[in-house]
């Protein structure tokens, strides 16, 4: 039997989405526009010269930004050892779930709520659900907002008054932060879980807990306990088609909020240097038969939505030092594909995604071309792999 390791570089996009105007981002194109920068020195904070990504050049990332988009790659010009394409999505979305569900197998069948650029944000019956749960008087937020930017906006009065600080982002989502003292980490989650219910009803994608910790003087940050409570998928994901088939489902990072817990075994979190820890783990000891979903992070809410290009490519080059002796110590039988949910590119306006194609990079399964793929075919080859029977929509480009 064959392992496989679904690895998703969350908001990695490589640009050229057919649909990018709907969504008011054409032209947008991560990968790109990072590579440019750097190779501009116009990212060289922590970091100096162009963009170095070895081995994801070898497996084929600058061939894919270029068959995806058609934009150049200063840099990144390696012959590929790998398999390598670019994937598009259909969801009508941007988000995470949208993302993950449909890399997973399960295009979104509906329409997410997002909720109006007003100030209030939230109807007046979201507002009495929140405080009834939270047995609060009121809220404080109630917009579109930065998560760091409103913890630093209204941190005091949070800390004066216990009320959760409630806010929303681009994507279909509801947002509970809290001091970590001022109402503790069992409150908030008890909170979250206890009006999950009503808003995916209205289909928002996810109710998060976003706890911090600090002081007014000090300043505040925010943890790596934030969990989410996301609407189930509403069919079976290659999850459950492994589980179907006997196998183990391993989810590394934010799987297990994104899926809530459909078809996943193990979980574990924590911050992208610990998620790799974990995945090495996973690489040198998941059993037979297994499938390892990951997703890390940082990319994207540390850079991307922040548009900190250097960071963002620190990050990138991180991750290309740490996955090369995950990829050289994969058993003969195994598979390996890298991938994205989406876009978030940090030299465009504004702090949103953006939509994107994204690269599709295989490990440990020869070299070439697989071309243009549906976002919905990396389940289907990841099911092929594992003689899972799959039920989606995707097709095997193995």
């Amino acid at each position: 039997m064959s392992r496989a390791f679904l690895i998703v570089m969350d908001s990695v996009g490589c640009g050229g989405a057919p649909d990018a105007a709907d969504f008011g981002d054409a032209g947008a194109n991560t990968l790109s526009h990072i590579a440019a920068a750097c190779a501009a020195g116009r990212a060289d904070e922590g970091r100096s010269g162009p963009l170095h990504l070895t081995t994801l050049d070898r497996l084929g990332l600058g061939a894919a930004v270029r068959l995806a988009s058609g934009d150049p790659m200063p840099g990144l010009d390696a012959v590929p050892t790998g398999r390598w394409g670019a994937a598009t999505e259909v969801s009508k979305g941007k988000d995470t779930p949208s993302g993950h569900w449909e890399l997973a197998g399960v295009p979104v069948p509906w329409d997410w709520h997002y909720f109006p650029q007003t100030l209030p944000a939230f109807p007046e019956m979201v507002v009495d659900l929140v405080t009834k749960a939270s047995g609060t008087t009121g809220i404080l937020g109630n917009c579109h907002a930065s998560g760091t930017a409103i913890i630093a906006e209204h941190g005091a009065e949070h800390l004066r008054t216990g009320w959760p600080i409630c806010y929303t982002s681009a994507d279909s989502d509801f947002q509970n932060a809290a001091q970590e003292e001022a109402i503790d980490l069992d409150r908030l989650q008890r909170l979250c879980n206890d009006i999950a219910p009503a808003l995916h009803e209205m289909k928002v994608g996810r109710v998060i807990a976003r706890p911090f910790i600090g002081t007014v003087d000090g300043g505040f940050t925010r943890t790596t306990n934030r969990r989410d409570y996301a609407i189930s998928p509403p069919s079976p994901t290659v999850c459950d088609w492994v589980q179907a088939a006997g196998g183990t489902v391993h989810g590394v990072g934010k799987i297990g909020d994104i899926f809530s817990g459909q078809g996943i075994d193990t979980v574990v979190k924590g911050d992208d240097l610990a998620l790799m820890k974990h995945l090495a783990n996973l690489v040198g000891g998941a059993g037979q038969g297994s499938l390892t979903f990951s997703n890390f992070v940082e990319f994207d809410s540390l850079y991307g939505h922040r548009r900190d290009v250097s960071g963002y490519a620190r990050a990138l080059e991180w991750f290309d030092g740490a996955i090369a002796p995950l990829i050289d110590s994969l058993r003969p039988d195994d598979l390996m594909i890298l991938t994205a949910d989406h876009g978030n590119d940090p030299t465009w306006r504004g702090t949103d995604h953006t939509r994107e194609r994204v690269p599709v990079l295989v490990a440990g399964h020869g070299a070439g071309e697989i071309g243009q793929v549906a976002f919905a075919d990396v389940a289907a080859s990841v099911a092929a792999h594992l003689g899972a029977p799959a039920s989606g929509p995707g097709r095997s480009f193995l």
